[in-house]
């Protein structure tokens, strides 16, 4: 049995708003990315997948073909689509089959998210003091963050101001026009310090990623990526998170820490070895955050960093080249598979206007969700 896991295929549709649904957005993207491998759906011998909101992934069989294969539907939050990859790698590695397709998918309503505290194990009164709200959350984390730590408001634009410009360069992105820092310092505060332009959205899109053994791989004509690791975490004792906001005596923990950690010791490298990164932007000051939290940098040295150009995709560390989530929104099921998707096209070197120079080698992707949940996968070429 080998530990080498291969993505033959990728794919992914135009994320924002459609009148198709979730369902046939995920139909397009396990098409895209079985016409990326050069595979036909019959080949396939395990699928993975889910959404939060917008349906059965395994019932995806009716438009897919009638084979039966067995199709596990996946629901993890937002780590949805890293779960059904973790699924889809242990499916190759255990010898289940040697062709496995990983999907993730959503539809979300116009609005805010509208998590009901029952469905979270918390009681009523949760939501009627009004810390349901996840912007609330987010607002207090990194305003914390940013007094322990000396990042000011004008980092948490030139963040989101990256986001748009890299959205304007990818073509599924829902975000392409170019927004200033000084739009978005003024786009209207939400959650003090996070202005309107500082969040994503919720929406609409799906991603599909076709895993394969190496044999598999040598029959292939396309280039394949190799996934050095996925890891999947959930919080421990002393973490502040998302419904979960409180703090204990004594050094903090991070789910995203943790996973980030895991993804690293098993795929055998380091932060330092990673040519393309993509960290989990709800709103702007997540992400900076979480350049620390997945070890990319010492709390507080985000400041410098983001003013040098060191994130941009001509920068030492390019984060979110395609515009993560606050240009694309967040489709939750999808997020974390087009993640990789993007990385897989930056080590292909097929991302065209976005395409980071130099031929990139190593990526990492970080997704990261309620109520302290965190997925994250190391890949080479």
């Amino acid at each position: 049995m080998s530990a080498d896991v291969l993505i033959c295929g990728a794919g992914r549709t135009p994320f924002g708003r459609t009148e198709a649904s979730g369902r046939q957005l995920a139909v397009g993207a396990v098409n895209c990315a079985l016409a990326d491998a050069g595979i036909e759906w019959s080949r396939v011998g395990a699928a993975f997948g889910g959404s939060d909101s917008a349906g059965l992934a395994d019932t995806l069989v009716a438009q897919l073909g009638l084979t039966g294969l067995p199709f596990v539907n996946v629901k993890n939050g937002c780590a949805t689509g890293g779960s059904a990859l973790v699924s889809a790698v242990n499916a190759i590695r255990s010898g289940m089959a040697d062709v496995v397709l990983a999907v993730g998918f959503d539809k979300h309503p116009r609005g805010a998210f509208d998590p009901r505290p029952e469905d979270w194990g918390l009681g009523a009164e949760y939501g009627s003091d009004g810390l349901m709200v996840t912007t609330q959350f987010f607002g207090m984390k990194i305003q914390r963050y940013m007094h322990d730590h000396g990042i000011t408001p004008q980092t948490l634009a030139l963040v989101a101001e990256k986001a748009y410009r890299n959205g304007g360069l990818t073509p599924e992105a829902w975000r392409r026009k170019p927004v200033s820092a000084e739009e978005i310092l003024d786009s209207g505060m939400v959650s003090d310090p996070l202005t309107r332009f500082m969040f994503c959205s919720p929406g609409a899109g799906a991603a599909a990623l076709v895993l394969c053994s190496p044999e598999v791989a040598r029959t292939l004509d396309g280039p394949s990526v190799t996934l050095r690791s996925a890891a999947v975490r959930t919080r421990r004792f002393g973490s502040f998170e998302v419904f979960s906001p409180w703090i204990p005596g004594g050094e903090l923990t991070s789910v995203s820490r943790d996973a980030s950690a895991a993804a690293f010791e098993e795929a055998g490298l380091g932060p330092g070895d990673v040519d393309v990164c993509q960290l989990q932007d709800t709103e702007s000051g997540a992400e900076i955050m979480h350049m620390a939290e997945c070890g990319f940098c010492e709390n507080g040295e985000q400041e410098r960093l983001i003013a040098s150009g060191a994130t941009e995709i001509g920068g030492a560390l390019p984060v979110n080249t395609d515009g993560g989530c606050i240009a694309n929104g967040e489709p939750i099921g999808a997020s974390g598979l087009r993640q990789v998707y993007e990385v897989v096209q930056q080590l292909r070197g097929r991302a065209g206007e976005r395409q980071v120079q130099g031929g990139p080698r190593v990526g990492f992707t970080h997704v990261y969700g309620a109520p302290g949940v965190s997925a994250c996968t190391v890949l080479s070429r």
